[in-house]
């Protein structure tokens, strides 16, 4: 006899695993719950939820760590760290909902988490006409930078033709999405005129818009800037401050019922829980953007690699990005060239497209849908062989 190890993420590939050992066609329904493992961590509970979560738990098998104060109330709030079977949440969840002290809410969020992290099916998204569909491949978002001091590529695409140009090469090589900037956000950047925003970014908008059959996204955070780029005709908006830096952007994208892209940011690199705490920031932008009436499958999250984040920090990032999945939206990645690579090899600028390619890889095993790049045909490749890996995918030619 051999012995090996499955890692078993989900409920599909417990089911595969138990016919496969030629379970009968009943028996993979009861055993598969039992087969998927999840650890999910509360904050914020009171002693009061705390032991009452605790004890439901412990009584279906499962377990919760909580603050050693809980038991005789010494602490104020606790943080809850749940581990246990689908099945055993299932008989948890269902007893929660019979509680108070706010605890039936939670059991509904819980149930939703769970079925969030399930995996995201095959879904589309409707960019003005021009639909991107999420679940079977990663989306490759080129970037096309007007600006003078980008620190990658600044001055290079400022003139409108040599924008065109990029663009029609970028989709010729494979990019699914082609964003386009016109403010640096390079460290140590100056402030721009939302009038010198617009002037660098609408003429080459005007251009490329009838020749690049692709998408759109524009990368701009103020409401005025995005209402001019939506009515020129651009499908998406990409905000790097998740409605923060104007919180009339929502109302704008709202209006033209356009995909929005909700990037962390910040001013400070202190953290309780560094995932946790970008989860909770980019919740709140998806709550906002609700609340404007963006539709929840038209929001986007990106994790903000670079931005209000230590170098050590961006690695840890990358490391649990698939914690990212349980806010249940297409998750984006922007790595290129940046600072993690070239304070982690050492490199210049031009010389970091294998770390980028290191870190495409590794965030698409981690549950990237869409990987925003520079060096569109290297990673198009990159792209391919991990989705080969991870998704199955089978590419023609």
């Amino acid at each position: 006899m051999e012995i090996g190890v499955k890692y078993i993420d989900n409920i599909e590939q417990a089911r595969h695993e138990i016919q496969a050992v030629g379970s009968d066609p009943g028996g993979w329904q009861r055993m598969a719950p039992k087969a998927v493992h999840r650890v999910l961590k509360i904050t914020g509970a009171s002693p009061t939820q705390a032991n009452i979560i605790k004890q439901e738990m412990l009584a279906r098998g499962g377990e919760a760590a909580v603050a050693r104060g809980v038991v005789n109330h010494s602490v104020e709030k606790t943080d809850v760290l749940l581990m246990a079977t689908l099945g055993q949440y299932k008989g948890f969840i269902k007893k929660l909902r019979l509680q108070p002290f706010g605890l039936a809410t939670l059991a509904a969020r819980l149930e939703e988490i769970l079925h969030i992290l399930e995996g995201n099916k095959v879904r589309k998204m409707d960019c003005r006409g021009k639909v991107l569909e999420f679940g079977q491949r990663t989306l490759i978002m080129g970037i096309l930078n007007s600006t003078p001091d980008s620190f990658s590529d600044g001055g290079r695409y400022l003139e409108v033709e040599a924008a065109l140009s990029h663009a029609l090469t970028m989709e010729e090589e494979g990019a699914d999405i082609i964003d386009l900037g016109g403010v640096s956000t390079r460290p140590g950047f100056s402030e721009i005129s939302e009038d010198e925003e617009k002037r660098r970014i609408i003429p080459v908008l005007e251009k490329i818009l009838p020749r690049v059959a692709v998408p759109i996204s524009v990368d701009t955070w103020r409401a005025s800037v995005a209402r001019e780029v939506l009515e020129v005709g651009a499908h998406m908006i990409n905000d790097q401050w998740a409605l923060r830096g104007d919180p009339a952007l929502a109302g704008v994208a709202a209006q033209y019922q356009v995909p929005i892209m909700l990037m962390h940011n910040g001013t400070s690199t202190d953290y309780h829980d560094l995932m946790l705490d970008i989860v909770s920031f980019l919740g709140r932008g998806i709550e906002m953007a609700e609340a404007a009436g963006i539709r929840r499958e038209n929001i986007i999250v990106d994790p903000g690699i670079g931005f209000a984040k230590t170098h050590e920090q961006n690695l840890e990032t990358l490391r649990r990005l698939k914690e990212l999945t349980v806010l249940g939206c297409p998750i984006l990645l922007g790595t290129s060239r940046k600072s993690v690579i070239a304070k982690t090899l050492n490199l210049p600028v031009d010389q970091r497209v294998e770390g980028t390619g290191a870190t495409v890889a590794l965030g698409i095993a981690c549950g990237a849908d869409i990987v925003r790049v520079h060096d569109v045909k290297e990673m198009v490749r990159v792209v391919r062989m991990s989705d080969a890996i991870v998704r199955g995918c089978v590419f023609a030619g």
